[in-house]
């Protein structure tokens, strides 16, 4: 089994993902240099769950399309801080925005436009260690740059946070979110080319909510009862500092993953979070650089998750277990009724991610969970005028490890090859080669998830001829709302169906493995006019 086939296993929890790392992929990966922090020598659950705050206006300013309209204003710095991201552990550097990473949570309703400035205020030197071999990353290039993008915005070009739009420190930019788009959970994080795997790593990322009247009109946990937990691991040394890994090769130190032993939810290692027996809604986001998460209950009760990456699903979807590849989040609801003073953990396979301690007081629950949320009515595969055949692939040296990551065969500063017409739709089949699993975001859009069938990848590497082994296979029912990222999985052709409303120009789609995304798996795609 190769090293990358049995990551992806890992990840998706089809084996035990376990604490080690297989030592092949160790080999591609220098011994570290300092001791490393065992978080299993720590104890758990002594830190209650943060709850990032709620970001506050700034004032209004003219909105750039209707200048006798003002929108509200917001202003985020990038800064470097220090946080505790446990009780026994000293406070880490990190970068984050305003006093936090998580960032503050930014709330705003459907077609309520508003402005934020992102400013970097961070130092001009690193502490991750840079790759300037990657393309973006030379060494003419300033080693602290940042861009922000929100991901999973319907936003216009100039404000989608370009990768190379990036900037230093002691500037900023300004960008205009209109939010013409459902209720749904976004996030926003670092994106700048070469860097970006970094960047979030080192804490730059936040939770952005868009309401709407169909989530008000549900009647689901809300205030107090509904709370956002952004999960993702890390590495720490022994005096609590990021730890991130580099190759063997001190000319080139890029590694193709990032799996940190460590999982925090909301800034802290195993976390508490005291809870009433009643209904509360999770809104769950994989901030992970790499790690895919398997989440479920020690409880072995089920759940229901009513959304997903772009809003609500059209009904409750009742699961044991939850797989989210990194950048996907899952709108859930969890019901302790019938576990009062009880301690639940929250697991992803082998690790402990956080626990629930349940009251032994009863408490009056009158929120709902509808048997029906949202339509999401159907994309016509008749409705496409294009179809695409997208390849995903990588090169790899002569010990078989990758070096390189790819779409379509092309790199990043290649000619445009996607160019699709503003509110037509396409479908994208995307032929993946490799033995990861690749979670596949567009910018600007959301789409659909049509089905995934498998292939045999010798033939269409060597003579491009698809030759298919076993027949399409639907997505699966908490896949089947709005999407913005898609695991295309090993061996698999996946075909999405997308409309691309919204803005003419210049957005990217990429792999959101964010080591992969920083070395070439990622392109750039122009939606255009109709002539």
């Amino acid at each position: 089994m190769s090293v990358t086939r049995r990551r992806f296993l890992q990840q998706s929890g089809m084996i035990s993902a376990g604490l080690m790392i297989p030592q092949a992929m160790r080999n591609r990966q220098m011994p570290p240099v300092r001791p490393l922090l065992d978080p299993n020598s720590l104890t758990q659950f002594v830190d209650p769950l943060p709850i990032p705050e709620f970001a506050q206006a700034s004032g209004y300013r003219p909105s750039p399309t209707e200048p006798t309209a003002k929108l509200p204003y917001y202003r985020f710095a990038m800064r470097q801080i220090e946080s505790k991201v446990h009780r026994d552990v000293k406070p880490t550097r990190l970068w984050g925005f305003g006093s936090s990473s998580p960032g503050p949570t930014l709330e705003t309703r459907s077609g309520q436009g508003l402005l934020v400035e992102w400013e970097n205020e961070l130092p001009t030197a690193h502490f991750l260690p840079i790759d300037h071999n990657i393309h973006g990353a030379e060494t003419d290039k300033p080693d602290v740059r940042t861009v922000v993008h929100l991901h999973g915005a319907k936003a216009p070009p100039e404000s989608d946070g370009y990768p190379e739009s990036w900037y230093v420190p002691g500037k900023s930019a300004l960008y205009h979110y209109p939010n013409n788009q459902d209720a749904a959970m976004l996030w926003y994080h670092d994106h700048t080319l070469g860097i970006n795997r970094l960047n979030v790593v080192a804490g730059l990322l936040g939770v952005f909510l868009i309401r709407d009247s169909v989530e008000d009109s549900l009647n689901l946990p809300s205030g107090k009862y509904e709370i956002p937990l952004v999960i993702y691991d890390r590495m720490f040394d022994a005096q609590g500092q990021l730890y991130y890994p580099v190759s063997p090769d001190p000319k080139s130190p890029w590694i193709p993953e990032y799996f940190g032993d460590a999982i925090l939810v909301n800034g802290k290692l195993f976390p508490y979070l005291e809870v009433e027996p009643r209904k509360y809604r999770f809104r769950v986001l994989n901030g992970a650089n790499g790690r895919f998460f398997h989440l479920s209950l020690s409880s072995g009760q089920s759940f229901h998750q009513i959304g997903s990456d772009q809003g609500l699903l059209a009904a409750p979807v009742s699961l044991d277990h939850l797989l989210l590849a990194p950048s996907e989040r899952a709108d859930v609801i969890v019901d302790f009724a019938e576990h009062a003073g009880e301690q639940i953990v929250l697991k992803s396979d082998a690790f402990t991610v956080m626990q629930f301690r349940v009251a032994r007081n009863k408490t009056t629950d009158t929120s709902s969970l509808p048997s029906a949320l949202r339509p999401v009515p159907k994309i016509p595969e008749s409705e496409a005028a294009k179809t695409r055949m997208l390849s995903l692939s990588e090169i790899d040296d002569r010990a078989q490890n990758p070096v390189t990551m790819l779409l379509n065969r092309a790199h990043w500063s290649m000619p445009v090859t996607e160019n699709p017409v503003l509110n037509s739709v396409e479908i994208w089949n995307l032929i993946n080669l490799t033995d990861d699993s690749h979670p596949i975001h567009l910018h600007l859009v959301r789409f659909q998830i049509l089905d995934r069938r498998r292939f045999e990848p010798f033939f269409y590497k060597n003579q491009g001829v698809m030759k298919y082994t076993g027949p399409a296979v639907a997505p699966d029912p908490n896949e089947a709302g709005w999407k913005d990222t898609v695991r295309a999985d090993p061996g698999m052709v996946t075909r999405i169906i997308v409309r691309f409303e919204g803005f003419v120009g210049r957005y990217v789609w990429h792999c959101h493995i964010l080591e992969h995304e920083d070395n070439e798996m990622m392109r750039p795609y122009d939606v255009i006019a109709a002539r």
